[in-house]
C-alpha cells in the first residue's frame, strides 16, 4: 500500500508536469510578437502578475518558511524563470514608454517580495508563524489572479461561443487544481488548498461552459491570422488561472 509520503510525492510530480504545461501555454503569443517584431495590443500584465505570484510561492516553499515543500519550489522557480523570459521578449519589442512601465513594475514587485521576506524572517520565529504570514499574501494574490479568466468566461456566455476558450487549457486548469488539492490534503496545507481549490472550481466552470456552448459555437470565417492572434490573447488570460496556485495554481 502506498504511504502518505509517496502519494504526496506522486501528486507533486503530476502537479509539476501539468503546471509546466500551463506556464508554457503563452508560447504562441510570443512567437507572434517575435514574428511581428512588436507587442501591438498585447499586455505584460498577466506575466508581471505571475512573476509576483511565483516569487511569493518560491519563498513560501523554502525550508525556513515551510519545510518539505520541494515541489512548490521546483514548479514556481521554473515558472518564475519562464515568465521572466517572456518579459524579456516583451521588453525587447516594446516602445520606450512600455519598457519603463514594465521595468518599474518589476522593481516594485521585487521590493515587495524583499519586504515580505525581511519581515517574515525578522518578526516571526516558527515555521507555523512564517508560513501563515507568507501564505496569506500568496492566497490574496492567487485570488486576485482569477479576475482575468472571468473575462473570458463572460465572453463565452455572451457570445455562446467557446472559440477563445481552448478546451486543452480549461482541462489542464481543472486537473492542475485537483492534483494540487490532493497534494495539500495528504499533508494538510491550508494555503495551497485554498488557492488550488479556487483553481479547481474555476477550471470546472470553464469545462461546464465548454460543454454548454460547444455546439452553439459558430463556424469561424475570420482569417486564420486574426483567429490565432485572438486565441493567443485568450491563452494569456487563461494562463493566469492556470498558474495561480502553483504558480497558479502554482500555488502549490
Amino acid at each position: 500500500m502506498v504511504n502518505a509520503t509517496v502519494a504526496r510525492n506522486i501528486a507533486g510530480i503530476c502537479g509539476n508536469v501539468i503546471s509546466l504545461f500551463l506556464f508554457l501555454s503563452p508560447i504562441p503569443t510570443f512567437i507572434t510578437i517575435y514574428k511581428k517584431k512588436k507587442v501591438e495590443e498585447y499586455k505584460a500584465d498577466p506575466y508581471l502578475a505571475t512573476v509576483l505570484n511565483c516569487a511569493l510561492w518560491v519563498f513560501y516553499g523554502l525550508p525556513m518558511v515551510k519545510p518539505d515543500s520541494l515541489f512548490v519550489i521546483t514548479i514556481n522557480g521554473t515558472g518564475l524563470a519562464i515568465e521572466m523570459m517572456y518579459l524579456v521578449i516583451f521588453f525587447f519589442f516594446s516602445p520606450t514608454s512600455r519598457k519603463v512601465k514594465v521595468g518599474l513594475w518589476l522593481i516594485g514587485e521585487m521590493l515587495f517580495v524583499g519586504i515580505v521576506a525581511t519581515c517574515t524572517l525578522l518578526l516571526f520565529h516558527t515555521h507555523n508563524q512564517r508560513s501563515s504570514f507568507v501564505g496569506i499574501f500568496c492566497v490574496i494574490f492567487v485570488s486576485l489572479m482569477y479576475i482575468a479568466p472571468l473575462t473570458i468566461m463572460s465572453k463565452v456566455i455572451k457570445t455562446k461561443s467557446v472559440k477563445y476558450m481552448p478546451f486543452s487549457l480549461s482541462l489542464a486548469n481543472f486537473l492542475n487544481g485537483a492534483v494540487w488539492v490532493i497534494y495539500a490534503l495528504i499533508k494538510f496545507d491550508l494555503f495551497i488548498l485554498i488557492g488550488n481549490g479556487l483553481g479547481t472550481v474555476s477550471g470546472a466552470v470553464q469545462l461546464i461552459l465548454y460543454a454548454c456552448y460547444y455546439k452553439t459555437t459558430p463556424k469561424d470565417d475570420e482569417d486564420e491570422e486574426d483567429h490565432e492572434e485572438n486565441l493567443s490573447k485568450a491563452n494569456s488570460q487563461l494562463q493566469l488561472s492556470g498558474n495561480n496556485g502553483q504558480a497558479k495554481r502554482v500555488s502549490a
